[in-house]
C-alpha cells in the first residue's frame, strides 16, 4: 500500500489534533486513526500497535480505554469541517438508525434488537446517526449510542461498562436524535443553517412500528418543527426561524 495516504491523513486530522489541546493525545490520535483505516483484518488495540511500531500497547489502550477528555472542542471542528466541505443552502441533515452486529454481550447497548442494516432483530449495537449531506456526498457528524431497557434498567451493568452518568437515562431514539439536532445548531457551526431535515427513525423499528410513525409525524420526511411538537415541545421555542415544510417523497 501507498504510504503517501498517511501524510494525506494527518492533514485532515490537524484541526482535529488542535482541538484536543494535548501532546499525547494528538500524538495518538493519528496512530489509531490509521490503525483502524489501514492494513491488517484485526483492529483491536494490540495488533495496531504492533503493525504502527510508533507507540506501545499501553499507551495506546490507555488513549482509546482510560483517557478523558471534552469532546465539545472535537465535535466543534468536525461540524466546521463538514461545512466547509458539504455546508450550503443545498445541504440536509439527515437522521438515520444504525446498527453495528455483535456476538458478545459486554459492549455498552448491545442486546438483541431490530437491526436496521440486517432487516431483522439480531445481537447487536443500535446508533442514532446525524449526517450532512450535500449533492452526493455524506459527512457524518454525529453518532450517539442507543441503550435499550435490558441496559437503563440495570444500573450495576451501567456502571461496570463505565456508561456516562448522564447517559444512564432511559432515551428514545427520536429523542437522541432531538437531542443531537439541538446540539449542530446551537454550535453556530455552519455558515448557512441546513434548510432542510430529512428524517428516517423509522428504520430503527420494526415495520409497522406506531412509535416509529408518531417519531417523524406519520412519515418518512419531517422539518425540526413536525419532530418537535411530536416528542419535544421545547425545540421550536428556541429556534425562532420556521423551516419550510417538505412535501413526502
Amino acid at each position: 500500500m501507498d504510504e503517501t495516504w498517511k501524510s494525506d491523513l494527518e492533514r485532515w486530522l490537524a484541526p482535529f489534533l488542535c482541538a484536543f489541546r494535548h501532546k499525547a493525545r494528538a500524538r495518538m490520535c493519528p496512530v489509531y486513526v490509521s490503525g483502524l483505516i489501514g492494513a491488517g483484518d484485526r483492529k483491536s488495540v494490540q495488533p495496531m500497535a504492533a503493525r504502527e511500531g510508533e507507540v506501545g500497547y499501553d499507551q495506546l489502550h490507555h488513549f482509546i480505554a482510560s483517557g478523558l477528555w471534552d469532546a465539545a472542542p472535537l465535535e466543534k471542528a468536525l461540524l466546521a469541517e463538514a461545512d466547509r466541505m458539504v455546508g450550503g443552502a443545498d445541504a440536509w441533515l439527515i437522521v438515520d438508525d444504525t446498527a453495528l452486529p455483535k456476538k458478545g454481550e459486554h459492549s455498552v447497548g448491545v442486546a438483541p434488537q431490530y437491526a436496521s442494516s440486517l432487516g431483522k432483530t439480531a445481537n447487536c449495537q443500535s446508533l442514532v446517526s446525524l449526517t450532512l449531506a450535500s449533492r452526493e456526498v455524506p459527512v457524518m457528524v454525529g453518532l450517539r449510542l442507543f441503550l435499550p431497557e435490558s441496559w437503563t434498567d440495570d444500573p450495576e451493568r451501567m456502571a461496570r461498562a463505565r456508561v456516562p452518568e448522564d447517559r444512564r437515562t432511559a432515551r428514545t431514539k427520536p429523542e437522541i436524535a432531538i437531542e443531537e439536532i439541538d446540539r449542530v445548531i446551537a454550535s453556530g457551526a455552519f455558515r448557512l443553517r441546513p434548510r432542510r431535515f430529512r428524517v428516517r427513525l423509522q428504520r430503527a423499528f420494526p415495520s409497522g412500528s406506531e412509535r416509529a410513525r408518531s417519531a417523524v409525524g406519520g412519515g418518512a420526511v419531517a422539518t425540526p418543527e413536525r419532530l418537535s411538537r411530536r416528542r419535544c415541545s421545547d425545540f421550536s421555542r428556541r429556534e425562532s426561524r420556521k423551516a419550510p415544510q417538505i412535501p413526502h417523497p
